[in-house]
């Protein structure tokens, strides 16, 4: 009887060894695909700054990848271009040389987006067919790659409203674009930290899960009005810091009827509200790192505390330098890679008071 007890728990011993294995194997791929994310993430910001996003007309998701290969394909492409408004209205006397230059960011949006869906699917597929992933997480990481596939169709849903009546694309749309990318961005860094190893010390106090958790959406909340910002150009006016067009509170916020309607299509109402988004994310943090140094300052979830608002100050200070300098490309991309950035450590972070998902063995160990 001992013999056999001693057997089971040498399976049991190899079974949990297989398992760490692949989850140190799953969290390098979902640390891949994160990279990816943060990457293609840029390259829309980089896309939309550069006002690129309605160079390509065609939703090709497969025909697509091709991009014109001689002189007549870029006449081709470039007369498609010719027949919407953003060309008609603000660039009429630009030449298939110009063109070419916001055709490069729209495509390499695109492919980078169809390669995201390689890098997450082919190795998720391997995983599930050699039984490298366990059961409770086939329909998670199976959602996951369903919403990239919705997030594409939401980013042709996104073009579309440029190409009929407007010169830009609708700052509603590009948001809901831009926060499905976050919350697929989030739940790979959720799945990747539940297969971490944790700390096994307690939560500075009981509140400390709660807080990690509304800085992590009020995270996500600046991101969805900070795409508003961007898509209402409201980031290129009232370029002062920290009063804004003269004064704490300026006026012509509610001057939209009805009054809803300011809170997403009036530049000034949404810079504003975007403003105090920060500083309510800031007061936050800063209260969520105080509390957690004076309850338990050697603390892993102390550290991650000081981490947390170190992160905030500096996209704080990007975010009050690209306004004052009329949103240069280089900075605006940097407060964007910022913010993705801080949402990603703050996910971390929340999902960290969990510890670390725990490990399933179909193997018992005999009485």
């Amino acid at each position: 009887m001992a013999a056999t007890n001693f057997t089971s728990e040498q399976a049991i011993m190899k079974e949990v060894v297989r398992q760490g294995r692949n989850r140190r194997a799953i969290r390098l791929w979902l640390a891949c695909v994160l990279l990816a994310l943060f990457g293609l993430v840029l390259v829309g910001g980089a896309t939309r700054l550069t006002e690129s996003g309605l160079s390509i007309t065609e939703w090709r998701p497969i025909h697509g990848i091709i991009p014109p290969l001689n002189a007549q394909e870029w006449q081709d492409e470039f007369d498609l271009y010719k027949r919407i408004p953003q060309f008609q209205i603000l660039n009429k006397d630009m030449t298939v040389d110009e063109f070419k230059g916001i055709f490069w960011w729209e495509w390499a949006h695109r492919v980078l987006a169809r390669g995201i869906g390689v890098i997450f699917g082919v190795p998720l597929l391997f995983f599930v067919l050699t039984g490298r992933v366990e059961r409770r997480l086939w329909l998670p990481l199976g959602g996951i790659f369903l919403l990239g596939g919705l997030q594409g169709a939401i980013g042709w849903w996104m073009v579309y409203s440029g190409l009929e009546a407007r010169t830009n694309v609708s700052q509603y749309r590009l948001a809901i674009h831009l926060v499905m990318a976050c919350l697929i961005f989030a739940a790979c860094m959720w799945f990747m930290r539940a297969l971490s190893p944790h700390s096994n010390e307690p939560a500075p106090t009981r509140y400390s899960a709660k807080l990690a958790g509304l800085i992590a959406i009020m995270s996500l909340f600046q991101i969805y009005l900070g795409a508003l910002v961007a898509g209402l150009h409201a980031g290129m006016s009232y370029n002062t810091w920290p009063l804004m067009d003269g004064t704490i509170v300026p006026d012509g916020l509610l001057v939209q009827s009805p009054g809803w309607i300011n809170f997403f299509e009036n530049p000034k109402m949404v810079q504003f509200v975007h403003r105090l988004g920060a500083y309510a994310l800031f007061a936050v943090v800063v209260v969520n790192m105080i509390m957690s140094l004076r309850a338990a300052p050697q603390t892993t979830h102390a550290r991650r505390s000081v981490v947390l608002f170190v992160l905030v100050l500096i996209q704080a200070i990007l975010g009050i330098t690209t306004l004052l300098l009329q949103v240069p490309l280089h900075l605006a991309l940097a407060h964007q890679a910022g913010a993705l950035i801080v949402f990603g450590f703050a996910i971390a972070n929340w999902r960290g008071f969990y510890g670390e998902l725990p490990r399933q063995t179909s193997i018992v160990v005999g009485d």
